[in-house]
């Protein structure tokens, strides 16, 4: 380590010093900090936008078989008034459907989705008491309104497995791999039919032999038990005991006793009803290019989770159980929110790169010294990657808005740098004209001393000037934060390098002649702009004027713009919901639905529909 015998300086200045004598310290702290940027980058989840969603937490309920008005009553009413009370809500929303409920918590920003989660359960359970019997309330994925990351439909080519075949598949092996991946919160199943049991009850038969309905119901569902009898000790082992009573088939059902006539017969299922397997009621078709119904899944992706990896881990997942598919059946993909991902994030890394090229080129034709141009260019890349170390503390997604911020930030990144270099071409100008009388790296170091410090804070002003949009609240304040984030990160380490890095290579690489002022691109710029500041100054108030006039005529034309929160992003994937008048049948609403899909189908440019 090299003494400092130079006279006290503010920190600074010290810092300068302290970097540009031990640069081999310093590059090696930046290397290694730029690595730990690189694991970052690595590790940083990526997107094609930021969440906008609420934080919120979702109880779905079912009643089957009633009406939405009294859905509203029984159920979704009493959980809303509970939920109100619950710490940090912001609001709650119910909707109310047919045998279905659905509740809405939405909680303040900035708060745990988990301890979020944890609150509604404590609410919840005080609130069942209030709820009809046998009604259980479910807590929806650990996901928020942009989880829905990839869709698939199964389609049968051969033509030898029905919908409720197809269904079965998708609800109880299919679900349950792709369940498994990790990232994935929940696989939703739609279209397609579910199986279950279903009892033709003949009133009269009921009436005749004085047996209730209820009591029908009863005896089903108590006969629907397996039970335990502990066990029996036969010959030095032990045998366990059971009853096993699970319905397995129709026979079972038809076999179970209702009561016993007078004559002491007893009186079975299958006398008073007709036991048949068949599909439930549903609510809802799912359709494939207009080819008819179908079955397929929804992944929808776990909060905080990498979208892309959680993709590639489904695809990953399908491509591995394709071989296990029933014969004829194959998965198409409806949705791959991947695409846009790769897309948004390949044109902003061009962009990136483009700036990257276009700056260094900049900075090597105005300084005319490629070495010297060289620390500038290097510390682009470094401050980028130094960027990604607290946005992967803080969780940021890698998107359009938070790398837009490393975008605007890229030329104002190295300002500082080439400004140093600036001045210190200028001392090693008069150095060499004066006769080299002192050690050319103390006068490096000068020169960087010089404007070091004024530079440092210059920049960290530039970089407080996003401040406001951390103030940003609400959708706004999720949409803007982390282009504010990335863009003040990029400029604090730019600062932060030019005293530090730039220092360092500087003693290093800034040697040889440096041409004089009598650059060529110089002396040109220079004849062509000294004319127009001595007009400026000279006619200072014919400028002044007529650049207020200039304003003026401005704002008719900024009246004039439209407002848009964000502008559209292209995502190639068209979501068409069409409406219907109320109290359209499901057969019917399939049958308009492939209609459409048929049609939307029929243009060349469309890949894909599913409705």
């Amino acid at each position: 380590m090299v003494a400092d015998t130079a006279a006290p300086h503010g920190p600074i200045e010290r810092l300068i010093r302290y970097c540009a004598q031990n640069p081999l310290i310093t590059l090696l702290l930046i290397a290694a900090s730029g690595f730990w940027g690189y694991r970052a980058l690595m590790d940083t989840p990526l997107d094609a936008v930021p969440d906008l969603s609420d934080v919120q937490v979702i109880l779905y309920t079912e009643w089957p078989g009633r009406s939405p008005d009294l859905v509203e009553d029984q159920i979704t009413y009493p959980l809303t008034a509970a939920l109100l009370a619950a710490p940090g809500v912001q609001s709650v929303r119910g909707q109310s459907y047919m045998g279905l409920s659905f509740v809405y918590v939405i909680f303040e920003d900035g708060t745990d989705i988990y301890w979020a989660r944890s609150r509604v359960l404590e609410y919840l359970n005080s609130a069942r008491a209030r709820l009809p019997e046998g009604v259980q309330p479910t807590l929806g994925p650990d996901a928020t309104a942009v989880g829905w990351v990839f869709q698939y439909a199964l389609v049968d080519k051969s033509g030898n497995h029905s919908l409720a075949d197809l269904r079965s598949f998708q609800d109880f092996t299919l679900r349950y791999w792709l369940t498994a991946v990790e990232g994935v919160a929940e696989v939703a199943s739609v279209g397609g039919f579910v199986k279950e049991y279903q009892v033709h009850i003949d009133p009269n038969k009921l009436a005749g032999l004085n047996i209730s309905l209820q009591t029908l119901v009863t005896n089903i569902r108590r006969s629907n038990n397996d039970v335990g009898g502990q066990v029996i000790e036969i010959a030095g082992h032990e045998q366990v005991i059971r009853g096993r009573g699970y319905i397995r088939s129709t026979a079972d059902l038809e076999a179970i006793v209702l009561a016993v006539n007078p004559a002491g017969v007893p009186v079975r299922v299958g006398d008073v009803a007709a036991v048949s397997v068949g599909p439930a009621m549903t609510r809802g078709v799912a359709e494939l290019d207009g080819e008819g119904q179908t079955v397929g899944g929804i992944i929808v992706m776990r909060y905080g989770q990498n979208a892309l990896a959680v993709i590639d881990r489904v695809k990953l997942r399908l491509e591995e159980i394709r071989p296990a598919l029933p014969k004829g059946v194959e998965i198409v993909i409806t949705y791959d929110r991947s695409d846009l991902i790769k897309r948004a994030i390949a044109t902003l890394e061009e962009t990136l790169l483009e700036e990257m090229i276009v700056v260094s080129l900049v900075i090597t034709v105005f300084l005319l010294h490629f070495r010297s141009a060289l620390i500038a260019i290097l510390t682009l890349p470094i401050a980028i990657l130094l960027s990604f170390i607290p946005m992967s503390a803080q969780q940021l997604t890698a998107n359009i808005m938070s790398l837009g911020g490393i975008a605007v930030a890229i030329g104002a990144m190295v300002d500082g740098s080439i400004v140093i270099i600036e001045n210190i071409h200028k001392h090693l100008e008069r150095w060499e004209s004066n006769g080299n009388q002192e050690p050319r790296r103390e006068v490096i170091i000068q020169a960087m001393q010089e404007v070091g410090p004024s530079i440092f804070f210059s920049l960290l002003i530039i970089t407080v000037s996003f401040l406001p949009i951390f103030a940003l609240e609400g959708t706004e304040g999720r949409l803007f934060k982390p282009l504010a984030f990335t863009k003040t990160y990029s400029m604090g380490f730019g600062a932060a390098l030019a005293v530090t890095f730039t220092p360092a290579l500087a003693v290093l690489l800034v040697r040889g002649r440096i041409r004089a002022d009598e650059h060529p691109l110089n002396r040109w710029l220079v004849a062509a702009y000294l004319p127009i500041v001595r007009f400026a100054v000279r006619f200072r108030g014919w400028v002044l004027g007529l650049s207020l006039l200039a304003l003026a005529t401005t704002v008719p034309a900024f009246l004039a713009l439209g407002n848009e929160f964000m502008p559209p992003l292209n995502e190639g994937t068209i979501l068409y919901m069409p409406t219907a008048l109320p109290g359209m049948s499901v057969t019917e609403a399939g049958k308009v639905l492939q209609s459409m899909d048929r049609q939307l189908r029929s243009f060349p440019e469309v890949e894909r529909v599913f409705g």
